[in-house]
């Protein structure tokens, strides 16, 4: 029985009085705001006996409702990149990440997206593979074969559903989990170690099914169905370790029900392994400081309750950093307008003082991100909250945020994990007389107050011990640590620290660097000063010649755009295609898989090592696999029918995918759709798609019914309808260049819509309703005389900006909606930003009110006075600026007046195919003919002669001119035209 003391016969009220003047439930005393904190790492404090509750786990990561979705295509399109990223999180002596969580999938939109269903029917064999979360467990095991894994749901099949509302679905439960766990196995070699029987952020917990659940999975003897493919040679083998797997509960979100009931029930506290619950670094704090109710987490993590045992207590779901820690360090969210640096509310310091805090105040030992790895498309809900980025499969593009350094200061100086059954693996305590949180906020954590925040970790030995410090303000803190009843002497203690850049220094200069070496004064005190938004890890480990802990992380290469040939596999951007998928996937090759419980890799085909999900399409609702249609050829179906769509989901959506990349702008999209549910159907093609979860948030779309009716749509209101001949099958396509949209069928036009304020950018949609349908031969094509896409985007807070003028440029709170979470917002006339780019053009992106005005200045030139904005929705462009000759420039868009919200950039490229039309332009100069300077005022002039060279140089010929390039330059320049002062005239205000 491990516990935190032995507490031989005393009462509970003795136990916890006990406890408390150990200091294990107290925290500290506060500390004066500029006195300097004393700890004491006391040997008789690190627990050894206590081998659950107060052992230090590390981090974990959620794998849910899409999250990981593109994961799988970054396996098979860069295997280095993603073999990478997988030795990053998992590999190494000190695993960043020690456990994979996995949210079973459903087919329905649990907040970002959707993940697929294991089962979709009773009679389905069930197929782990279709659901990235257990492939990456199995990938990650290939590093760290002591991987956690664990399971959870949040919403159930329908086939599970209706028979759970009946009151009778324990057993349809109880199979789906069953049989998902065994086919996990059965393809990657391992069973999960946890599962939560309960609903994800339940405020209620099912505390009989928990019981029910346990009881079912210690009792089952039954593994030799054929079902579930285990040969009879492995079956006790896998009964034995069915048996010991272990339950957690309750994954509560704003209630605090389980930690009391595990306590007062005393069957419960015997088969619940771990509690956790979500976004709170709060314990529970009602009643007398000896019932159930007051610090129950506590109590059960530190085994202060009257069955001297202690359990695991989990933070088991929250954020990462929102954001790119690199682009809000230009902020102005610190005192008098300053930057906070890598801290501020959100930021990786913010994470890491959720980590300490959760810990000082609710003894939690377990961190689990949802997610880590943000692998699906910008734009869906809550975007923009991870440690990596990997969204360009495509490009093998993955962004490693600083808060990685940030949480390798909790992990990369204690051994973390958990400890084996003899209590021999060495796992590091927390020690939790020598830890504190003084900062403020449970869900979102400023340290701006400077209280002191800290954790110690510690090796069960004595020998060693880290603290961890964090200091989330501006001033400076001193920290004072001793030691007592170590075996440690009075060692050397390392300083490794991580914060902001200091001037004319590269960004990651000060990330995870060994700051100082110092040694105890003669009053036995390490004294060190702790930096204003900075982390340090204060250890009296030898990490200075640790390869792993100098290790930089890696360069995230180039964010290119999606362009390949008509394969869809290669990189291609001198033909007509965007992208183009028929769902057959002959290019693709064998793909690596882990097995075998993480002893090793093998070969499999493309679709059989995903599960048969589709190459970069992110579902946000739906069953979208590919399968054989009549003539044994491979379509595009989703399944999801009248008999699984009643099911629960956090966005209740019909069917809908998407499909490529955000900065796509001109191109044709066609697919062939057709209709195998005797039960109807309708199929939906959207094009230019940039935030939303349903069908209806593609800017344009075409519809179409069995019995040929027809709908067009923006943003899902109808713009018109119509009938063509009924079919069991169609081809729709919409083409959309500039604010021209055309939308036809079997090849026809059926309507052509001119937008006046059109969404000039965005991916392409497949819709159904709740019908079995098919898709093939995806087509995204360029358009002739059009640039098919931006090349570049530059984020408001990007450090190659140069901003004038008041600002307000924040990150904390910002909107999932927003380019990484952050804005810069002015109404000062004469605020300026100047923008270096490479391009033919640039837009400007962000939500507004339309009141701005611009003077907008191109490579130190007046290009146009007074322009006006667009009244736009957030990631659309309220001002545009087309045909620059192409190369590098600098645009500086200056406010004249009203208000104007920045949230990014995007520079047009020159890749332009087909013949453009410069009439409009030629027409115009025959039309002005050939103005004298001598006889117009200098102003207007000034803004003329830039704008009239401009035009005759593009009449002559100018590469990366584009149609709506051409409409740009004519329009520029009859406003300067018409806005020529003749001298001796008095222009008008």
């Amino acid at each position: 029985m491990g516990t935190q003391r032995r507490l031989g016969r005393m009462s509970l009220a003795a136990a916890v009085t006990t406890a408390l003047a150990a200091g294990v439930i107290t925290a500290p005393a506060a500390h004066p705001a500029d006195d300097p904190v004393e700890i004491v790492v006391n040997g008789d404090d690190i627990r050894a006996d206590n081998v659950h509750g107060l052992t230090y786990k590390g981090l974990g990561l959620l794998s849910c409702n899409s999250t990981s979705n593109l994961l799988m295509d970054y396996k098979a399109q860069h295997p280095d990149r993603y073999w990478q990223l997988v030795k990053v999180l998992f590999g190494g002596k000190n695993p960043l990440i020690n456990h994979v969580k996995v949210e079973m999938g459903s087919d329905t939109n649990t907040s970002t997206g959707a993940d697929p269903a294991t089962m979709r029917t009773p009679d389905e064999l069930a197929d782990a593979s279709r659901s990235p979360g257990f492939q990456l467990a199995a990938d990650a095991k290939t590093v760290n074969p002591e991987l956690k894994v664990s399971i959870l749901r949040w919403v159930m099949p329908e086939w599970v559903q209706k028979e759970w509302d009946k009151g009778t679905g324990t057993d349809e439960m109880y199979r789906w989990y069953k049989e998902t766990i065994l086919d996990a196995y059965e393809k990657y070699g391992y069973l999960v170690d946890y599962v939560d029987p309960d609903t994800n952020e339940t405020r209620n917990p099912d505390e009989s099914f928990i019981k029910w659940y346990k009881n079912a999975v210690l009792s089952d003897t039954d593994f030799a169905d054929p079902r579930y493919n285990i040969p009879p040679h492995k079956r006790k083998q896998v009964e034995k370790a069915y048996h010991s797997i272990k339950i957690i509960a309750s994954d509560e979100n704003n209630t605090h029900h389980i930690g009391p009931s595990v306590l007062s029930d005393e069957e419960l506290f015997g088969i619940v392994d771990a509690v956790g619950y979500h976004y709170t670094t709060e314990d529970r704090r009602e009643g007398a400081e000896d019932s159930d109710t007051h610090l129950p987490y506590t109590k059960l993590a530190t085994g202060a309750n009257k069955y001297e045992q202690d359990k695991e207590v989990w933070y088991s779901e929250g954020t990462a950093s929102f954001g790119y820690t690199e682009y809000r360090v230009n902020n102005t969210e610190g005192p008098e307008g300053t930057s906070t640096g890598i801290g501020g509310v959100q930021s990786a310091l913010d994470l890491a003082n959720r980590l300490v805090k959760g810990y000082a105040n609710s003894k939690r030992t377990h961190y689990v991100f949802q997610p880590a790895v943000g692998s699906f498309y910008e734009g869906a809900q809550y975007s923009h909250k991870e440690l990596v980025s990997a969204r360009d499969p495509w490009s093998g593009y993955l962004h490693y945020d600083a808060a990685i350094h940030v949480m390798q200061h909790f992990t990369q100086f204690a051994k973390t994990g958990w400890e084996n059954g003899t209590n021999t693996a060495g796992i590091w305590r927390t020690v939790p007389e020598a830890g504190y949180s003084g900062v403020s906020g449970t869900v979102d954590i400023d340290g701006s107050n400077g209280a002191p925040s800290y954790m110690t970790l510690a090796d069960p030995r004595k020998k060693d011990f880290s603290t961890v410090v964090v200091n989330d303000s501006d001033r400076s803190r001193t920290y004072r640590i001793r030691t007592e009843n170590m075996r440690l002497g009075n060692p050397a203690m390392e300083i490794w620290e991580t914060r902001g850049t200091d001037a004319g220094k590269p960004y990651d200069a000060n990330f995870k660097h060994l700051v100082d070496e110092i040694r105890p004064g003669r009053d036995g005190y390490y004294t060190y000063t702790v930096k204003p938004r900075s982390i340090v890890t204060l250890t009296t480990l030898d990490k200075s010649h640790d390869k792993a802990v100098k290790q930089r992380l890696p360069k995230s290469g180039e964010r290119t755009v999606l362009d390949t040939d008509g394969t869809g596999k290669t990189h291609h951007t001198r033909d007509d295609f965007l992208y183009a998928d028929d769902f057959g996937y002959e290019e693709e090759g064998k793909v690596r898989v882990g097995t075998g419980n993480g002893t090793r890799q093998v070969s499999q085909s493309y679709l059989a090592s995903r599960g048969a999900q589709p190459r970069y399409m992110v579902d946000r609702t739906g069953a979208w696999e590919v399968g054989k249609n009549a003539s044994g050829d491979n379509v595009l179906y989703q399944y999801m029918d009248q008999s699984m769509k009643d099911t629960g989901a956090w966005n209740r959506n019909t069917p809908n995918t998407t499909v490529g990349d955000f900065r796509w702008q001109n191109y044709k999209a066609t697919v062939d759709v057709s209709f195998p549910d005797p039960a109807g159907g309708l199929a939906t093609l959207g094009v230019r798609q940039q935030k939303g979860m349903a069908t209806s948030d593609a800017a344009y779309s075409v519809r179409i019914a069995p019995n040929g009716s027809w709908t067009f749509s923006e943003y899902g209101k109808a713009i018109r309808t119509g009938q063509v001949a009924a079919s069991d099958s169609y081809r729709l396509a919409i083409e959309a260049k500039g604010a021209t949209i055309t939308a036809y069928i079997d090849g026809k036009p059926v309507h052509t819509y001119q937008d006046p304020t059109p969404e000039t950018e965005g991916r392409v949609t497949l819709g159904t309703d709740f019908h079995r349908t098919a898709f093939d031969n995806l087509k995204v094509e360029k358009v002739d005389g059009y640039t098919p896409y931006s090349s570049v985007q530059f984020d408001d807070m990007d450090s190659s900006l140069t901003y004038d003028g008041a600002w307000s440029r924040k990150n904390a709170f910002g909107d999932a909606m927003d380019w990484y979470r952050s804005t810069s917002t002015s109404n000062d006339a004469g605020a300026s930003v100047t923008v270096p780019f490479t391009g033919t053009g640039i837009d400007v992106i962000g939500g507004n009110d339309g009141s701005a005005v611009l003077d907008i200045h191109v490579d130190g030139k007046l290009l146009a006075k007074d322009a006006k904005t667009t009244a736009t929705d957030k990631r659309l462009a309220t001002c545009t600026l087309r045909g620059l000759p192409d190369g590098p420039h600098t645009a500086k868009f200056v406010l004249k007046s009203g208000k104007l919200v920045l949230d990014a950039f995007h520079a047009t490229s020159a890749e332009v195919s087909g013949t453009v039309d410069r009439t409009p332009i030629r027409s115009l100069l025959k039309k002005i003919g050939n103005p004298s300077r001598a006889d117009y005022t200098a102003g207007s002039w000034a803004l003329f002669a830039p704008a009239l060279s401009a035009a005759k140089a593009a009449a002559a010929g100018q590469r990366g001119l584009d149609t709506i390039g051409v409409e740009h330059i004519t329009a520029r320049l009859s406003t300067a035209y018409d806005q020529l002062v003749p001298k001796g005239v008095t222009a008008k205000p």
